[in-house]
């Protein structure tokens, strides 16, 4: 069983516009509401590809009620812990077709209560022992406990593979218990650090500043270059040319593909051509982490993979 967890999922809506006029009255031409966020992204990506899969996290109110309702209907088994006091936020996706954009509209997680992250941690201490992968993504809510990643490191088993999909704090503090791989994008990892990376050589730096002891960090960049690093090597992995109708939900296939290929023995640099190909396969999509099995596979053998 591979275990998602992410503290701030999302009852996510994607309006779709033939053209999107601004300042003006737009008539959706489809809108679709669906469980969505970094780490439920991640488990529907892994179910579709088959993958026993868990998600787990805080459900609050009418919208945690829905989300946890289209999880069930998609037959993906979760573990929330609910939050009354803290609904559920709603993002919106806006895509214009005519111009090929995608334009999200976030709206912020509220704060949890100390005696939810008290039945999350007892929850994890049930899940997390029995998990085969485990991908952990996603920003904490408001005043959240900074050390959440690394308490849960602590409950997975030693050789169990595990994806960090996290930035600043949070992932500093990871950093102690090591053996994982740090997976961000550039922007995040730039917030991390806290300086530009306008260079492959500051990138790389970079990339050596998060690396946690005996593990490896993966740094996405859209659809353009990832970067995948060790102790010993770099290599540059290049996802295949897609028509892209919404990026919204690719580096969460990214991360999926990754574990995929981390729990199957694969390189670390094999796992992530399998990441960049359904990173490609979301963004051919308008919906975030619903992707074709079979394109996967067709773009699985486009992505080039060099070292750096």
């Amino acid at each position: 069983m591979i275990v998602c967890v992410g503290t701030t999922p999302v009852w996510q809506r994607s309006m779709v516009f033939e053209r999107l006029t601004l300042d003006g009255v737009n008539r959706a031409a489809s809108v679709n509401d669906y469980a969505s966020g970094k780490s439920i992204n991640v488990a529907r990506v892994l179910h579709t590809l088959g993958r026993e899969v868990t998600a787990v996290g805080f459900a609050g109110s009418g919208r945690g009620e829905a989300m946890l309702a289209d999880l069930g209907r998609a037959g993906i088994a979760s573990e929330f812990v609910d939050v009354p006091t803290a609904e559920t936020r709603q993002c919106v996706t806006v895509i214009d077709r005519a111009a090929g954009t995608a334009t999200e509209l976030v709206e912020e997680s509220k704060p949890v209560p100390a005696d939810a992250w008290e039945r999350l941690g007892a929850a994890l201490d049930r899940i997390l022992p029995r998990a085969s992968a485990c991908v952990l993504s996603g920003s904490l809510p408001p005043e959240a406990p900074q050390d959440f990643y690394l308490a849960c490191l602590r409950r997975v088993p030693p050789g169990v593979p595990v994806v960090l999909d996290a930035r600043g704090e949070p992932l500093r503090r990871a950093l102690g218990r090591g053996n994982f791989v740090a997976k961000m994008n550039c922007d995040e990892l730039a917030a991390t650090v806290g300086h530009t990376l306008d260079s492959d050589e500051r990138l790389l730096g970079a990339m050596r500043d998060v690396m946690p002891p005996g593990g490896k960090v993966v740094v996405t960049a859209g659809p353009q270059t990832v970067l995948a690093a060790d102790a010993e090597r770099a290599w540059r992995v290049t996802p295949p040319k897609v028509e892209a109708k919404s990026a919204v939900g690719s580096g969460d296939g990214f991360a999926a593909g990754m574990i995929i290929g981390l729990l199957e023995g694969e390189a670390l640099s094999e796992a992530c051509a399998l990441g960049a190909a359904c990173g490609a396969a979301n963004a051919m999509t308008e919906l975030a982490g619903f992707l074709s099995p079979d394109e996967v596979r067709r773009l699985r053998r486009q992505v080039r993979v060099e070292p750096v």
